[in-house]
């Protein structure tokens, strides 16, 4: 049987029937067509379906869709406006740090919280930061980089 919620999802409304057992990653990439977010290993551990749900990262294979019923998500989407990319998009295109890009809108995201929280991050925040979001491809270096590199995160939240 299904529940009718009431979500935003990168400022926009929605209300959606949805199953029980309906994980929030289905809905956005099932419902709602946003197929940035990435379903990878679906037990929380990758971070690949990495989203902010009212301004806080979460793995997006953990939380039921019906959870989110009121409540606000940004996807990786969300981010690009009028002007252009993000500029934490831009700097991972800048430095290099998109190899295969399945990771990269978790980390992204990830990312972004970090920066809306601490933009004067240093190495260490965030590695800490995105320590939940796997990247198969690279050492990590480019991606600390790309993300040590703004200064100025902007943006929705």
């Amino acid at each position: 049987m299904k529940r009718l919620i009431r979500l935003t999802v990168n400022e926009k409304d929605y209300e959606i029937a949805v199953r029980p057992n309906q994980t929030l990653a289905d809905l956005i990439r099932e419902e709602i067509g946003l197929t940035g977010t990435k379903k990878g290993c679906e037990v929380g551990e990758c971070g690949t379906c990495t989203v902010i749900l009212d301004g806080k990262p979460v793995n997006s294979c953990l939380v039921l869709a019906a959870q989110a019923d009121g409540r606000t998500v940004l996807t990786i989407e969300g981010l690009e406006t009028d002007e252009g990319l993000h500029p934490i998009q831009q700097a991972f295109v800048d430095k290099g740090a998109i190899q295969c890009g399945f990771c990269t809108p978790g980390m992204i995201l990830s990312a972004k919280n970090l920066l809306d929280r601490n933009p004067g991050a240093d190495e260490k925040e965030i590695r800490t930061a995105i320590s939940g979001n796997l990247c198969r491809c690279t050492g990590y270096q480019k991606i600390v980089e790309a993300i040590a590199s703004v200064k100025d995160p902007g943006s929705p939240s």
